[in-house]
């Protein structure tokens, strides 16, 4: 364990020792499909400092939204063909990220969906930042009817969540996704403090870093979090 100091700096994610036999439960890592990456090199250079820290499993979770309409099918054959450049040891597995909207719920109906988690019975969700969807708790529900379990991405960034919210969500059986940078500061002060919050209290399921390129990566793994909180990480593992 970590020895308490007044004035703790933190370590670095990197050094932490928290990404050895990490997964990477949230990345925008398959190229040309969002917001992320956009060419494969890029990507593999990504997976490569990955390795080096000894992360063990990442899922590519490209975005699925009104606004970014991709398609479960396109989204497996292009995940398919980026396995075949990877040569490396980390397990890959694909998944989504998928905006509470009417799209989701037309897929949702349909079944069109790409399941999350290593049992495949989960889907990884987000909302605005700003407000919530409308019926968001409803259409929390009805993933549930559908046999799934919804994981809340990033909850600690949503502008309109306080901790009753929080509470009210893990009653209901969300399961909650940090993102590991949130805890450096990496979104502002306001999102930070929630999110140690939400580590402290033992709240958090899985983490990501939500790398979106490999500039932010190095970035993310470079930021400093405090002792305190890499504790509450390892024993949340």
């Amino acid at each position: 364990m970590f020895s308490f100091w007044p004035f703790d700096k933190g370590v670095s994610i990197e050094s932490s020792g928290f990404l050895a036999g990490y997964e990477d439960a949230h990345s925008h890592i398959l190229p040309g499909v969002d917001d992320g990456v956009s060419d494969a090199e890029e990507s593999l250079s990504i997976l490569a400092l990955y390795e080096s820290m000894g992360v063990r499993r990442v899922w590519l979770t490209p975005h699925i939204m009104e606004d970014v309409p991709n398609s479960p099918s396109d989204l497996r054959a292009r995940f398919d063909a980026f396995c075949k450049l990877y040569e490396g040891g980390i397990e890959l597995h694909l998944s989504s990220e998928n905006m509470l909207d009417s799209l989701f719920e037309e897929r949702l109906a349909a079944n069109d969906i790409l399941p999350y988690g290593e049992d495949g019975d989960s889907l990884l969700v987000e909302t605005s930042y700003f407000t919530p969807p409308y019926g968001f708790y409803s259409m929390l529900e009805e993933i549930k009817h559908r046999g799934y379990y919804p994981v809340l991405a990033h909850p600690e960034r949503y502008i309109y969540m306080d901790k009753d919210v929080y509470r009210k969500l893990k009653s209901m059986g969300v399961q909650f996704q940090l993102n590991l940078p949130s805890l450096a500061g990496y979104y502002g002060p306001e999102v930070r403090r929630k999110a140690r919050w939400l580590v402290n209290n033992g709240l958090c399921d899985m983490y990501g870093c939500d790398v979106h390129s490999l500039s932010s990566l190095k970035h993310i793994v470079s930021s400093r979090i405090p002792r305190r909180t890499v504790e509450a990480l390892m024993m949340n593992r």
